[in-house]
């Protein structure tokens, strides 16, 4: 885990870990070693205004300038211990492009693993992605360091492919690998923590939730939130058909979730649940989101949040998280015609 600064916000590198990568984007090798561009003075300062940044060369050392300006950066406000500031992972995707591969193909095999090696001192690495920009990921929680996601953006021709794959996962996923392989992921991504699921063999024990975890607010205020999955459909009608829940088989789930403690053990105490999301692999009608609502008192019906299949699938793309194994369909080896014998 990195280390706070004092008033401050930000996150901290080991010197040797800035001027190793200040190094590689000064370009600072033998020509026909290097796997990085040369970048003198007027090129670092266009760099850092390709990653969005107003800092220009002050004609010092280049590397020393660079791990300052690092450093620097590093220091901006970041979501937690696990995700540095968005404008490290933009330099680092710019560092990284692929069209500014040298002695090596587009992939750039060498120049990351010289990267990740100074980034490995860091609990980091960094990976190329379908859409062949290089991201950084916390190697302890595989969380990934990405932009806040936008799930009500356009989406690419390759999201929607990834899209349309995890739909079909979701149509025979069970219950258990809905919890373990798509939302203990989706909401370590999205910066939840202490994330704890029961299990099936445990259901005594859950007292109306699948999952519970809590949130760290940038003021450093915590909220714990319960989580009641269902696979299928959710709806309000009179009797539950195949692959679909009735709501009203969830309201006293909810209310035993939202009345009953956690233990957190990282504060030692018993605490009070202060959201529920109900989550449905399916749709969640209208209807019962509304027969819910009028079921719970004003205060409690504040503490619920829904998420249908449509929330998943939109986060799960936008945040950029790999697929299930099971979701990936397996390639079929060409049949060559040839007979057995």
């Amino acid at each position: 885990m990195k280390k706070i600064r004092a008033g401050c916000l930000g996150m901290q590198f080991k010197q040797r870990t800035l001027m190793q990568i200040a190094d590689m984007i000064c370009g600072n090798f033998e020509d026909k070693d290097s796997y990085f561009r040369y970048r003198s003075s007027t090129y670092l300062t266009e760099f850092f205004y390709d990653c969005d940044t107003d800092y220009r060369h002050d004609g010092s050392t280049r590397n020393y300038w660079v791990a300052e300006t690092l450093k620097q950066i590093l220091a901006e406000p970041h979501p937690g211990p696990s995700v540095p500031p968005e404008t490290f992972g933009r330099v680092i995707k710019t560092l990284m492009d692929q069209s500014d591969a040298k002695n090596e193909d587009s992939d750039r095999p060498n120049a990351l693993e010289m990267l990740n090696g100074a980034l490995a001192r860091e609990g980091f690495e960094a990976f190329y992605a379908e859409d062949r920009q290089c991201y950084l990921r916390h190697v302890a929680t595989n969380t990934i360091a990405t932009a806040g996601p936008n799930p009500h953006r356009p989406f690419s021709a390759t999201e929607l492919k990834r899209r349309e794959q995890l739909t079909a996962y979701l149509e025979s996923v069970s219950e258990d690998a809905l919890i373990e392989d798509v939302l203990l992921p989706l909401f370590r991504q999205l910066g939840f923590h202490r994330i704890t699921a029961a299990g099936h063999r445990d259901k005594q024990l859950e007292y109306g939730k699948d999952v519970w975890m809590k949130y760290t607010l940038p003021t450093q205020h915590v909220l714990y939130f319960g989580m009641q999955v269902k696979k299928g459909k959710l709806d309000a009608a009179g009797v539950s058909k195949a692959q679909t829940a009735n709501v009203a088989e969830i309201l006293n789930q909810v209310t035993m979730m939202l009345g009953h403690e956690v233990f957190d053990p990282e504060i030692g105490k018993r605490v009070l649940v202060d959201h529920a999301f109900i989550v449905a692999g399916g749709e969640i009608t209208k209807a019962a989101r509304n027969w819910l609502g009028n079921k719970l008192d004003a205060s409690k019906r504040s503490q619920i949040l829904f998420m249908d299949r449509d929330d998943l699938l939109n986060l799960y793309v936008v945040t950029n998280l790999p697929l299930p194994t099971a979701a990936v369909p397996t390639a079929t080896p060409p049949d060559d015609g040839d007979l057995p014998f």
